[in-house]
């Protein structure tokens, strides 16, 4: 259920990065944020690491990557120590990937209120409210 969005920008080349970087996302949220991978939808943008910059300098002029991963849950479905093992793993999993990954890299669990939130046209809240009464949403 959840959707998660990275903007990664590789100093070096990755082969089928998109694809590497959508599976280390999946599987931290799925591990660490008990999220269904089924459900689970990840959207990649590559940005040119002469495009991103930290501290001033481009990360091109540093030599390093970085990556920006947003994660939408609905609040109150993951604790404090949930979320801080899902943010280690994506930041281990990306440095992994992407080699040099500079420490001003970022991981963000936006949690959402469950009535402004959902998919297929259903709010979350909905879908909770139709589980516990045991009805078709």
């Amino acid at each position: 259920m959840p959707i998660i969005t990275v903007l990664v920008s590789p100093h070096a080349p990755v082969s089928d990065l998109e694809s590497r970087v959508a599976a280390v996302a999946v599987k931290a949220s799925t591990e660490r944020l008990r999220k269904k991978p089924e459900l689970t939808s990840v959207a990649v943008r590559r940005i040119d690491p002469a495009h991103w910059f930290v501290g001033g300098p481009s990360l091109a002029a540093q030599e390093r990557s970085s990556v920006w991963v947003e994660i939408k849950v609905v609040d109150g479905t993951n604790t404090k120590d949930e979320k801080e093992a899902f943010i280690a793993d994506i930041f281990a999993g990306m440095g992994d990937l992407l080699g040099d990954l500079h420490p001003e890299s970022y991981v963000h669990v936006d949690e959402v209120s469950a009535d402004a939130y959902g998919f297929g046209g259903l709010t979350q809240e909905r879908r909770f409210i139709a589980g516990r009464l045991g009805v078709p949403a």
